[in-house]
């Protein structure tokens, strides 16, 4: 997919939005607007990460996977960041997947050019800093979330969480999906859906959920939403809908 002007001038990715316009320009030309389809894998555990992405609408999500094959999602990436961070870190393998959720399309960068680009210490540097440490807000309070708290609060979670990346209260997920994500049994994802679609909060059909009473699915969410939430706010501002001058 070819990368025109208007991509350019308005990045759909908010990390890519919030740069000034002298470091989004160096970075535009080694930017590839691409197509990620669902179930594509961006990079593989144990296996060096040859490309960053910056996802638009699409939703990936960063796995981990055990010796018996379980899998639980440690982290969500959508277009308030980025997939790829060990490449800034010092290092481009990680011991997790990336793993697209719900298709759509990234800005698509050669990893190791990102990499000299971060080096140079410039606002980009900053702004991933600070996106890095939301990360590890998201991941640290979602340990505590999946061992503490009730099966229909963490789908809640983590139904508002996707909601929020795509700006929509509509999208595609299966209960089976779901239940690789949050690490528990296709029963279990079945009933916890059951007692929000039972309450009116959602529908649920053939693998489309509908946010009906957003309010009601906030409630009945465990404070881990509002505090991940809040730290993406306060670390990286508002959605933006133009880049910084």
């Amino acid at each position: 997919m070819s990368l025109d002007k208007n991509t350019l001038e308005q990045p759909a990715n908010n990390l890519l939005a919030a740069l000034p316009d002298s470091d989004y320009e160096r970075l535009a030309p080694h930017l590839k607007l691409v197509s990620l389809s669902n179930r594509q894998i961006l990079h593989e555990a144990g296996e060096p990460i040859a490309q960053v992405y910056f996802p638009n609408k699409a939703v990936v999500s960063i796995i981990t996977t055990m010796e018996d094959g379980s899998t639980v999602e440690a982290g969500l990436v959508s277009n308030e960041g980025m997939v790829g961070i060990p490449v800034i870190l010092g290092d481009s393998i990680t011991t997790t997947t990336a793993l697209v959720q719900i298709p759509d399309s990234a800005m698509q960068m050669d990893a190791n050019i990102f990499r000299s680009e971060f080096n140079r210490g410039t606002a980009l540097q900053n702004l991933l800093l600070r996106y890095v440490q939301g990360v590890y807000t998201q991941i640290a309070q979602g340990s505590a979330c999946n061992r503490l708290h009730k099966l229909e609060s963490r789908l809640a979670r983590w139904l508002l969480t996707v909601s929020d990346r795509l700006e929509s209260e509509e999208f595609p997920l299966t209960q089976e999906f779901i239940s690789q994500m949050l690490g528990v049994r296709r029963a279990g994802v079945t009933e916890a859906a059951n007692i929000l679609s039972e309450a009116g909060i959602i529908t649920y059909h053939r693998g489309q959920i509908n946010i009906l009473n957003r309010e009601a699915l906030e409630k009945t969410s465990c404070e881990c939403y509002q505090i991940i939430e809040n730290e993406y706010i306060r670390l990286l501002g508002n959605k933006p809908n133009k880049r910084k001058k």
